[in-house]
């Protein structure tokens, strides 16, 4: 069970190149033990692995990179030695609430395209698994993958695991939900919660793209300058931003309407 956590298939995966370690530069160091030092922040980088994708209409394949913090993948590995003195394998479901896994998913031949189609989308478990209108998630995340997908030379989809409710968490957000339905947009919600507008952390994003596209020119779809201000806080310094308005409907216009309010470049016709 878990065999991914033994040692043995770990140095198997090292070798065969499967399994690197970057840090937040996005330069490979090193992977050959678990450990990380104190102060050191670096993402396990696990790939590619071919991933058919069959999405509504949506009909294609990527390379998907899973990726983790190498400090949560450690204490992963001792929770997982001392569930094993325990025995019982229902216990190993404890593992999973320690690691937030993102994604990193490869169209065509972006890794060595001069200006990639990328898109860094926020998890949402209401849209973009259970299909709720209440916001564009959903939406947002299908026309992503249709666009680089259509590409000549295809594109870069990077799902972060940790995003959820703008980075409040699933619960939070469920909370939110309640006092929007009283009259509260999405942002005032939060305030109300005693939680910032958004909690979002583009580090690990922003270290993937650096390992992936280096310092090169890459097109963002996205309507939100704050999320292009923060990935160049991080090093990416070649961003242009590409309009990305997709599922707008009577359930999610007030919302839509709110972030527009709130810095987001969505037009009067968008709407």
């Amino acid at each position: 069970m878990f065999a991914y956590l033994d040692p043995t298939v770990r140095q198997r995966l090292l070798a065969q190149g499967k399994l690197n370690r970057i840090d937040m530069q996005g330069k490979t160091v090193d992977a050959s033990t678990l450990l990380v030092g104190p102060g050191q922040r670096t993402l396990d980088v696990m790939g590619p692995i071919p991933l058919p994708i069959s999405l509504d209409d949506l009909n294609t394949e990527v390379k998907w990179y899973p990726a983790v913090l190498s400090s949560e993948l450690s204490r992963v590995d001792e929770l997982a030695t001392s569930l094993r003195a325990q025995g019982g394998q229902q216990h190993f479901a404890h593992l999973v609430s320690s690691m937030a896994v993102n994604s990193v998913m490869v169209y065509g031949n972006a890794l060595q395209s001069e200006a990639p189609l990328v898109r860094v989308h926020s998890s949402c478990l209401t849209g973009d698994v259970f299909g709720s209108e209440r916001c564009d998630c959903r939406p947002q995340l299908l026309a992503a993958l249709k666009r680089v997908s259509q590409e000549p030379d295809g594109g870069i989809v990077v799902y972060m695991a940790g995003h959820e409710g703008r980075g409040i968490g699933l619960w939070a957000k469920a909370a939110a939900y309640l006092l929007q339905d009283a009259g509260e947009d999405t942002y005032q919600a939060n305030r109300t919660l005693g939680l910032p507008d958004d909690s979002r952390d583009y580090s690990d994003a922003a270290a993937l793209l650096l390992h992936f596209l280096g310092d090169r020119k890459f097109r963002l779809m996205t309507n939100n300058p704050t999320k292009v201000n923060n990935l160049t806080q991080y090093g990416l310094n070649h961003i242009e931003q590409v309009k990305h308005v997709a599922g707008v409907g009577d359930a999610n216009r007030r919302y839509l309407k709110a972030k527009r309010l709130w810095g987001h470049k969505i037009a009067d016709e968008d709407l």
